[in-house]
């Protein structure tokens, strides 16, 4: 069975540190890291999409944490083809996806920028979540076809917000370009009646790494604030039903990474916690 490596979409959060979680005396920057890194191993870094990484931080990310712990960074947006503002590019360069010139260099960036944490081994993937309206077809093939060619040899994960590359009739395909390309399918649990609801898979397309992210269960998705999107507690008996898919899926890659993206004050890093206990329990009852 694979590692199974449980963490949250974020530690630097503006709710999650005003929640109280993080003790007095470890609030600034590197305490947050630290204390965060002591209780889970492996946290995805959400800023990623909004700003180009930095090589200075990736460095210090690597010197603030254990060894074995990793990093999910998020692809930026202009790579992912979301609007990006022209204000979080560099050097003035214009938001311009469509110019080669501009794409080259924010590719170039993006890669110096994770450089520390693919040369220490804590790059744990590069998340690619592409945006509700990037649907299958031609051109969507093609833009994946890019994406492996610009990033191969880091491992990297593809979650989908349109529906239907997971509906049943479309989901073998996916699956099929997918592995053809070399990346991890990302699972989502997420509200699941709602027109935009991604179905529950779990697809395994890659042997080295399979990511399920957890977003929280609003019906406020896509409607409402980011507040409201991801405002979600989980309950026991929600997490407890995703336990035995999670170690099913953990048997057939090398790593697993379960994240939880239900960012509202401390709800991720509880419902991770108690992801956590469940499939150690289910370990240790399995092993006695």
């Amino acid at each position: 069975m694979g590692d199974i490596l449980v963490g949250t979409c974020s530690w630097t959060d503006r709710a999650l540190v005003g929640s109280g979680w993080y003790p007095v005396g470890r609030r600034d920057a590197e305490g947050r890291l630290r204390y965060y890194a002591e209780r889970f191993p492996v946290v995805e870094v959400d800023s990623g999409y909004y700003a180009l990484p930095g090589e200075r931080n990736s460095r210090l990310w690597v010197e603030r944490t254990p060894d074995g712990f990793v990093f999910d960074v998020k692809a930026f947006s202009l790579l992912t083809g979301h609007p990006t503002k022209e204000r979080a590019l560099p050097d003035g360069l214009p938001a311009n996806a469509g110019d080669p010139a501009v794409l080259d260099e924010v590719w170039a960036r993006y890669a110096d920028g994770i450089g520390p944490l693919r040369a220490a081994g804590r790059l744990g993937s590069v998340l690619f979540q592409f945006p509700p309206w990037f649907r299958p077809g031609a051109r969507a093939e093609a833009f994946l076809e890019e994406c492996a060619v610009r990033t191969a040899g880091w491992p990297l994960a593809v979650e989908f917000r349109h529906p239907a590359w997971w509906r049943e009739e479309r989901a073998e395909p996916t699956r099929a370009l997918l592995t053809r390309l070399g990346f991890a399918a990302v699972g989502v649990d997420m509200a699941r009646t709602l027109p935009s609801s991604i179905p529950p898979v779990t697809p395994v397309t890659s042997p080295h790494l399979s990511v399920v992210r957890f977003h929280g269960r609003s019906a406020a998705w896509g409607t409402g604030s980011k507040e409201d999107r991801f405002r979600y507690d989980y309950s026991r008996a929600e997490l407890q039903e995703w336990a035995p898919r999670l170690r099913t899926l953990a048997e057939q890659v090398g790593r697993l990474h379960v994240l939880f993206n239900n960012c509202c004050a401390d709800s991720a890093v509880r419902a991770a916690e108690t992801m956590d206990r469940l499939l150690a329990r289910r370990a240790a009852q399995e092993t006695s």
